[in-house]
């Protein structure tokens, strides 16, 4: 059986967790992340650190318990350090511009595809063929980064 909820997430200083009935909140300075607590799980927090414990004794409160140790891991990471993905463009002639919250990309079609980037993403391009995605939120980032790749 995994032991990943009996590993407790280290809040670092900076980062501020407020827990609510059946919502957990994590403010930093890359911003603020909240999702809803599974009601199979119990959350304590005890200086500066949060333990996570199933609420049942069967193997599927036990599993959702290190589910969501690792989503509140996740996002106590992300509003403090950040999140990134690297995609490269790979062909002759695509290219990349970041344009604000827009993406232009030159993809071998007969007109450029405009990517509308979601509210926290931020986009860099160092190259034309290289694009930097940045987020508080991992799941978000890495579902833009499967959206354009696709």
């Amino acid at each position: 059986m995994s032991r990943v909820a009996d590993n407790p997430v280290q809040v670092p200083k900076g980062v501020e967790v407020s827990l609510k009935d059946d919502e957990i909140a994590v403010k930093g300075s890359n911003g603020q992340l909240s999702m809803a607590l599974h009601r199979l799980v119990e959350v304590r927090e005890e200086d500066n650190v949060l333990r996570f414990a199933p609420r049942a004794a069967d193997k599927g409160a036990h599993a959702m318990a290190g589910t969501m140790r690792a989503l509140v891991n996740n996002m106590v990471v992300g509003v403090s350090a950040g999140f990134e993905k690297k995609l490269q463009l790979i062909g002759v002639g695509y290219r990349v511009q970041a344009q604000g919250k827009k993406l232009n990309l030159t993809l071998g079609f007969s007109h450029p595809v405009e990517y509308q980037l979601p509210e926290g993403i931020t986009a860099e391009t160092p190259s034309q063929t290289e694009l930097v995605l940045k987020a508080a939120d991992k799941q978000l980032l890495g579902q833009v980064a499967a959206e354009i790749r696709a």
